[in-house]
């Protein structure tokens, strides 16, 4: 039983020694600045792509806030795919509130994939006309200095730039824990595989050098995988060259969220993770505080320390170091984070688990399956 409790006591530093430097790599890439970055000396022009479905509680800000970027020279690409959406409207509206900016609404679907998301902006990166294309979901907000972050991140290593979604103006608790979710977790392990090398795209906020893609085939190579990020990440690492995280990321105003929602969201994406990456999602089930203090309160007692003293600590110091990453970094952050912390570790092993034993989901209405994609990637 020694020999147990060395390795539950060794495996519990090693998971606590990742998880605050995960934090602190997070905390030092993404510290609160104001949003002022200025524009390069010679800016490159940019194409701008947001695929659009349906109206959202936040549509006319994040959609509005493309037209007010701090930069000289971009374009804008709007991308529908039916004709009668009631989106249409609202974009029509603003582009004729902003006629300094070009600005384009292309409807239509293009089939490439059972992705939906890509086969909507097919048509917008054919129609664009720069080396930089951006792809931008509609629910992201993108601030003033949104193209020159996404510019500054770039090197000669680098094929593309992404941001996470962070989510912000929470409404209600199950919001609070879609941000603990976004925020202190999926984002620290983000930049903590970046800072070894491993960065993985999220389609949320992706700027293109236009060549890398062109390259394997243009945005129809993205159809490969069932994921337009994870067929992203490995065009990329083909080629041998990097994903770069940008140095702030940006919001997704979140409003309310129900229960369901939040698990929903986020099963599906732990089972695109599971048949894309395989290797990367088995681990997963060491998310979250319950193995660290698990394996710590086991040692501890097989010491005949005390065992709910060193769980405690544990959680406190876990949860200590999201809260101050949060402050730090300015994200939500109130009185119910604590909770939203714990909701979101009860959920993660069970979506773990959902996600090994199910493969369908229901995405923007569309009824969707991984199982084609698992079997194409083990008969590969």
């Amino acid at each position: 039983m020694t020999v147990v409790a060395y390795i539950c006591a060794v495996w519990c530093l090693a998971l606590l020694v990742l998880n605050f430097s995960a934090m602190f790599v997070t905390a030092r890439k993404c510290r609160a600045r104001p949003r002022d970055l200025p524009v390069p000396m010679t800016p490159p022009p940019i194409s701008l792509v947001r695929p659009l479905r349906g109206l959202e509680t936040f549509s006319e800000e994040t959609l509005r806030a493309s037209f007010e970027l701090d930069y000289p020279d971009y374009e804008l690409l709007f991308c529908v795919q039916a004709p009668h959406d009631p989106i249409i409207p609202l974009v029509e509206r603003l582009i004729a509130e902003y006629p300094a900016i070009p600005a384009r609404l292309l409807i239509g679907d293009d089939y490439v994939s059972a992705n939906p998301k890509l086969n909507n902006c097919v048509k917008g990166w054919d129609a664009a006309k720069h080396r930089h294309v951006v792809l931008a979901d509609s629910n992201a907000l993108p601030p003033r200095d949104y193209l020159q972050t996404m510019l500054a991140a770039f090197r000669d290593d680098t094929a593309l730039v992404i941001s996470m979604p962070i989510g912000s103006r929470p409404e209600g608790f199950w919001a609070d824990v879609e941000c603990a979710v976004l925020n202190t977790f999926q984002a620290r392990w983000q930049y903590g595989a970046e800072a070894i090398g491993i960065g993985f795209a999220q389609g949320k906020n992706m700027m293109w050098r236009r060549e890398v893609l062109d390259r394997a085939g243009g945005i129809r190579a993205l159809a490969a995988e069932i994921a337009e990020d994870a067929a992203s990440t490995k065009i990329i690492r083909a080629q041998g060259l990097k994903v770069r995280l940008v140095d702030m990321p940006f919001e997704q105003p979140l409003g309310r969220r129900t229960a369901r929602e939040v698990y929903s969201r986020h099963v599906r994406w732990a089972r695109l993770r599971r048949v894309t990456f395989p290797g990367y999602f088995v681990p997963e089930f060491m998310n979250g505080s319950f193995v660290p203090v698990f394996l710590g309160a086991y040692a501890a007692l097989q010491f005949e320390g005390g065992a709910a003293l060193t769980a405690g600590a544990i959680l406190a110091s876990l949860y200590g170091g999201e809260m101050l990453l949060a402050r730090i970094c300015g994200w939500a952050f109130n009185w119910r984070l604590p909770f939203a912390l714990l909701a979101r570790d009860v959920m993660l092993p069970v979506m773990f688990l959902d996600a090994c034993l199910f493969d369908d989901f229901v995405w923007h209405g569309n009824e969707m399956t991984v199982r084609d994609e698992e079997e194409t990637t083990t008969a590969g």
